[in-house]
């Protein structure tokens, strides 16, 4: 018996929904659905695939919100969800995901500020948020980030001050088009 570990169907005319019964591929190490017509939401049932080392879901019609049990993929270095229709809030169950390298959630419309359990994602190197319905203040925790070199939050509604842990990001920084009130920052000291 052949047991895959790669599920790659990206660039294709698939439509519909992601099936429940995606959960009952356990040894899948990397899953890809990208570019395709999927609708509906995101399994709960994708939290069964611990193995899992990269989920890409990008540019399809995905709705309805993330689910917390995104939070039982410890082993994801990738999670792409860019360029859906994804609602509500950012699970704080994201903050089990330890080894995530790249988390890219732009082009929604989510809600809500980030949790702080955020600050856990010590490894990530490029977060990406831009262009969603994002608010609140931003949580000092992101200042435990300090392997990134990409944060993206523009276009987003986020206000108040801009915490000086932000400093301690070292790379790219796009924060434009939100409505925070304070001077930048100063990244030098």
């Amino acid at each position: 018996m052949i047991i895959s570990t790669f599920l790659i169907l990206d660039n294709n005319s698939l439509y519909g929904e992601i099936p429940s019964e995606i959960g009952n591929l356990v040894n899948l190490k990397e899953l890809g659905l990208n570019n395709n017509q999927l609708s509906g939401q995101i399994p709960e049932e994708i939290g069964n695939l611990t193995k899992l080392i990269s989920l890409n879901l990008m540019s399809n019609q995905i709705t309805g919100q993330i689910p917390e049990e995104i939070g039982n993929l410890i082993n994801l270095e990738r999670l792409i969800l860019l360029n859906n229709q994804l609602s509500g809030q950012i699970p704080e169950e994201i903050g089990n995901l330890t080894n995530l390298k790249n988390l890219q959630f732009q082009e929604n419309n989510l809600v809500g500020t980030f949790p702080s359990e955020i600050g856990n994602l010590i490894n990530l190197t490029y977060f990406n948020a831009n262009s969603n319905n994002l608010s609140g203040t931003l949580p000092t925790e992101l200042g435990n980030l300090t392997a990134l070199n990409g944060f993206y939050i523009a276009w987003n509604n986020f206000s108040g001050i801009i915490p000086e842990e932000i400093c301690g990001i070292t790379g790219y920084i796009e924060i434009g088009g939100n409505a925070f009130c304070n001077p930048i920052p100063d990244r030098s000291e």
